[in-house]
């Protein structure tokens, strides 16, 4: 084998890329110029041909724009929403080929012809060394501008495609989290806990360590070592009603033989670049089963979930002159809310139990946005998972974030493996909210709550 010549073919090879990055980075200019400069980068990677000068022409890409400003980021993706799309002529060229002749192929070049091409940058861009990550920051970077920028909607839209084909199932990876974790690993699950505050190193290995407790996250090859999203699992006697004593540092520990309940408390999506891209429902199906194989004892999975809209929800309703879901005698008892004094007062809190239950139930089951989904952004998740509303737990997270969101409210919902499948499918069709006859009691007869407007 000639082995100089391949020696020389890679040296060639890495020249040329360097060059290329070279002569990229000499047109750098002033801030309001960087991002039309890296639209015109963006341009010739769609039509470089090279894979090693296209590697090192969208590593930089990648590179220049992670340096952009907030500004030049906002052009750099007006550019990509109105310079990237679809070609309109080569569309209305397709459409006439397949209508002149339908088949296949005409039908092929149709769907070609209809791909933005930022799908092919999108593409090409994941090309360099950490480029799926360096995209999902960028996409990161683009849901901070949504709110006020309706027109960057179809540039979001084209990510969440992608990463949907790249985030598929098949790539995902379950790993249990426990005490003999790589630390970095650890460290980001500590960061990216979104619903229970872990606040050091001894708080983590409470949740992680005792035999009673497991943890499991899924991972992309992609991202290596970063977590996608992850759950923590408490192994208990029956279904918890409060966080309190399931974060507790000093509590018994039970034995796994004696357990019979998997109680899911926390539920943290880790990349928020990632947001639209479902896992959890894989997630906690998975780990399910992983449970049930090691515990065959088990016989229930539950959650303990936050309600994180329904205090802003009451709130509203209180802030109307009539509202169908509270009546005469509820709104009164609701003045003790204000100032939230109640939370200290046995008797306060006592007076408050059944309005605000009833409130609760009512809330779940007939709050609903334009779509008919439930206002509730964790009911939607579960409901949609399969779960059954089960059971409004009182006072059940009596921390301060606990009482602001939800006056200190939390929910099970029950996972009955047998029913799964036809509770989605019931809320999926109708958007029927499976509850159980406690939570039906509870709330007001009243029919579905869509505000005026959103």
């Amino acid at each position: 084998m000639n082995t100089s010549f391949f020696g020389e073919l890679l040296q060639t090879i890495s020249e040329r890329g360097r060059a290329l990055v070279e002569r990229t980075r000499g047109r750098r200019g002033a801030p309001a110029e960087r991002s039309e400069s890296l639209v015109d980068l963006c341009e010739e990677l769609v039509s470089v041909r090279g894979e090693a000068s296209g590697t090192a022409l969208a590593r930089d890409i990648l590179q220049r724009f992670a340096e952009l400003t907030t500004g030049p980021r906002i052009a750099f993706f007006e550019a990509l929403a109105h310079r990237f799309g679809p070609d309109d002529k080569r569309i209305a060229d397709a459409v006439a080929a397949w209508q002149k002749t339908p088949n296949d192929a005409t039908a092929a070049e149709l769907h070609r012809a209809a791909e933005p091409r930022r799908q092919e940058l999108f593409r090409r861009l994941n090309m360099a060394p950490g480029g799926t990550k360096a995209l999902v920051t960028m996409r990161e970077k683009l849901m901070n501008a949504l709110d006020h920028r309706e027109d960057l909607a179809a540039v979001d839209a084209d990510f969440v495609h992608l990463f949907s084909s790249w985030f598929n199932r098949g790539f995902l990876v379950l790993r249990r989290i426990d005490w003999s974790t790589p630390a970095n690993i650890l460290e980001r699950i500590i960061h990216y806990e979104a619903v229970h505050e872990i606040h050091d190193w001894r708080d983590l290995r409470a949740r992680i360590d005792p035999p009673d407790r497991r943890c499991y996250a899924f991972f992309h090859p992609a991202l290596v070592d970063d977590p996608l999203i992850f759950v923590e699992v408490a192994l208990t006697r029956e279904i918890a009603d409060a966080i309190p004593p399931i974060l507790a540092p000093k509590r018994e520990i039970i034995p796994t033989e004696r357990a019979t309940t998997a109680v899911f408390y926390s539920i943290s999506n880790c990349q928020r670049g990632l947001a639209g891209v479902s896992f959890g429902s894989f997630l906690i199906k998975q780990v399910a089963a992983e449970i049930s194989r090691e515990l065959p004892r088990l016989s229930t999975f539950v959650t303990l979930s936050p309600a994180p809209a329904f205090a802003g929800w009451l709130k509203r309703e209180l802030a109307q002159d009539v509202s169908k879901a509270i009546d005469a005698d509820d709104r009164a008892a609701f003045a003790a809310l204000d100032g939230g004094l109640w939370v200290n007062d046995t008797a306060a809190a006592e007076r408050l139990r059944e309005p605000l239950m009833r409130a609760a139930a009512t809330y779940f089951l007939t709050a609903r946005t334009r779509t008919r989904a439930p206002v509730d952004p964790v009911a939607r998740f579960h409901l949609g998972n399969g779960a059954r509303l089960e059971r409004i737990d009182w006072l059940a997270d009596p921390s301060p974030k606990g009482i602001a969101q939800s006056f200190g409210i939390m929910v099970n919902y029950l996972y009955d493996l047998d029913d799964i499948e036809k509770n989605h499918e019931a809320y999926a069709e109708n958007r029927t909210i499976v509850a159980s006859n406690p939570v039906k009691k509870l709330a007001r007869p009243v029919r579905d709550l869509v505000p005026a407007a959103e």
